[in-house]
């Protein structure tokens, strides 16, 4: 079985972060460098992980006009990771600008683009919350939306929450990559993510990739809780 496990290093320091890509890299398929790490640690992070034979998922969630969104996607392409996000909310035309500059900059490198994934409706979102911001209250029928235009604007990815993972699955093309983020084991609590699912769950719905940063990352022993979760997905 191809590893799913992303784990999501939300932690402040590089230090930090590198300290757990070392205990994780043998049982993990890849590393989420997020909006904190990044800010505090900038593009070095990025290079000391890759420079460690790992993948990198880079979570920006990229949303600007299209032309800085291009720009910001080709320099994250240069950085050589294998993932990265863009809001979905961000109009057909800034999808297109994403992935041609993805295409583009990994032909003009010799490698392969890397997998840009439109971000439908955060996790942390529920309808009531989905109203407030003035979008239509069902979050199932907005990440449908959204999903609907990445795809058609030639995005290969998404992010979305488990919750929608099989109404996707059913209308939208089979080759798309699903990244799951709001997945919990059963045995930890949901905290802020309100649309959640354990591991084996979203897989079995037709996850691709499975985000998971607290439940290993905050766990006493990091590399045992990954390790625990690999060997349950394995089990028949």
């Amino acid at each position: 079985m191809r590893n799913p496990i992303l784990a999501a290093l939300d932690v402040p320091t590089a230090d930090e972060a590198l300290r757990l890509v070392r205990q994780l890299a043998p049982v993990c398929g890849g590393f989420k460098v997020g909006s904190e790490l990044f800010t505090a640690a900038g593009p070095g992070i990025v290079r000391q992980i890759r420079g460690q034979n790992a993948a990198v998922f880079l979570d920006l969630k990229f949303h600007d006009i299209p032309h800085t969104v291009a720009r910001a996607v080709a320099a994250a392409t240069r950085l050589g990771v294998q993932m990265l996000t863009v809001h979905a909310g961000g109009g057909r035309s800034m999808l297109q600008a994403a992935e041609q500059a993805a295409r583009e900059t990994a032909a003009q490198m010799g490698q392969p683009p890397p997998l840009v994934l439109g971000v439908t409706v955060l996790t942390s979102l529920d309808d009531e919350a989905l109203g407030q911001i003035g979008c239509e209250p069902h979050a199932g029928r907005q990440v449908l939306r959204l999903a609907q235009l990445a795809s058609q604007a030639g995005l290969r990815g998404l992010v979305c929450s488990p919750h929608e993972i099989t109404e996707l699955r059913q209308s939208l093309p089979s080759a798309l990559q699903l990244v799951i983020p709001g997945i919990r084991p059963g045995t930890v609590a949901g905290d802020d993510q309100k649309r959640t699912l354990t591991p084996r769950a979203a897989l079995a719905r037709g996850a691709n990739w499975l985000v998971i940063g607290r439940p290993i990352c905050a766990a006493p022993n990091p590399r045992a809780a990954a390790e625990q979760i690999l060997n349950d997905l394995a089990s028949p």
